[in-house]
């Protein structure tokens, strides 16, 4: 698809914001790793090649009356009873760079829980003996994932509503403006803790309570985009040759919106992130065991005789909210009329 001549200036000035360019470049490249954590921190081989078969126990889970075992389950490959099952037939086994998975306990540690950063344990290991390192993938994974999916759902709501607001004004904006000064005047955390605390919280269920409130940050911006751009002539001309409404908003007003749209979207990201992460911190987030940032900082804060926890936690929130702040920078000064 080639870009138009304007959106061509764009992304070049774009690119001159160097913080921003590398930072969506770095931003990308972590986020692509983190989509194949089972391939880089797991507790089962990525593939084994026993008795001239080759078998993949990261993407299929086979019982292990496969290698030899007694029992039609799934065995612990990293147990002693199951590495000696493999070494009869001379076996070849190939292991990710981390072998834990989020949830793997590591029950053959020799000294008292969290314990310290280690060869075995990169980053050591959090109260229950579970590996930070892949704790850290993979919460950076399901962090990122629930604030992408939380930013476009809001912002197609935000976009909507704030356009048929714009657009149709009278009634329809004096009572939407009201109704979102009584629904902005909530208090949002409370109300999240409130309702999480009612039912067992999951990705969706926490999706779901978040987004009743993270829409409403767009309306504005859309809204006085389509109060400026129904008056202008082009629209009008629009009307007189009896264009529909729906056309009129979508195909010629929308695309004006867009541009503050694009903008903000980051730093919805960034605010989502750190919804998820303060939920999280205080108990009423992702279910129990689930791999979590704001889970590990809680840990940092009840462990205080064990730093890499909290360090931990802080260098990689630091490190991701950063780089989407500066990506928002960079995308706001390239979609700014003004230069």
């Amino acid at each position: 698809m080639r870009l138009s001549p304007l959106n061509q200036r764009r992304w070049a000035r774009f690119k001159t914001n160097k913080r921003g360019w590398w930072s969506l470049w770095l931003f990308l490249i972590l986020f692509v790793l983190s989509l194949g954590a089972e391939l880089i921190a797991n507790d089962k081989p990525l593939a084994v090649r026993y008795d001239g078969q080759w078998y993949f126990p990261v993407l299929k889970r086979y019982p292990e009356t496969v290698f030899g075992g007694e029992f039609p389950l799934e065995g612990n490959y990293k147990s002693p009873y199951m590495r000696q099952l493999l070494a009869e037939k001379n076996s070849w086994v190939l292991w990710p760079p981390i072998t834990y998975s989020y949830d793997t306990i590591n029950y053959d540690l020799r000294v008292p829980v969290p314990s310290a950063p280690s060869r075995e344990n990169w980053l050591g290991t959090d109260d229950q003996a579970r590996d930070v390192l892949a704790r850290v993938i993979y919460g950076f994974r399901i962090s990122i994932l629930f604030a992408l999916v939380l930013t476009v759902l809001s912002s197609l709501i935000g976009v909507l509503v704030g356009a048929l607001q714009g657009f149709y004004g009278g009634w329809v904006d004096l009572l939407g403006q009201r109704f979102l000064e009584v629904w902005s005047g909530l208090p949002v955390l409370y109300l999240l803790i409130i309702l999480a605390s009612f039912v067992q919280p999951n990705f969706w269920w926490l999706l779901g309570i978040m987004l009743l409130f993270s829409w409403m940050s767009l309306v504005d911006v859309v809204r006085a985009e389509f109060l400026r751009g129904r008056n202008l002539e082009y629209v009008r001309a629009a009307r007189a040759l009896g264009m529909r409404n729906g056309q009129i908003m979508f195909r010629h007003i929308l695309p004006n919106a867009m541009i503050s749209t694009l903008t903000f979207m980051p730093f919805i990201l960034t605010g989502a992130i750190s919804t998820l992460t303060s939920l999280d911190f205080l108990g009423f987030g992702l279910p129990a065991g689930s791999p979590s940032l704001g889970e590990l900082v809680a840990q940092g804060k009840s462990n205080l005789q064990a730093p890499w926890l909290g360090i931990s936690a802080f260098v990689v929130l630091a490190l991701m909210l950063s780089l989407l702040v500066f990506i928002g920078e960079a995308a706001r000064d390239a979609f700014d009329p003004r230069k």
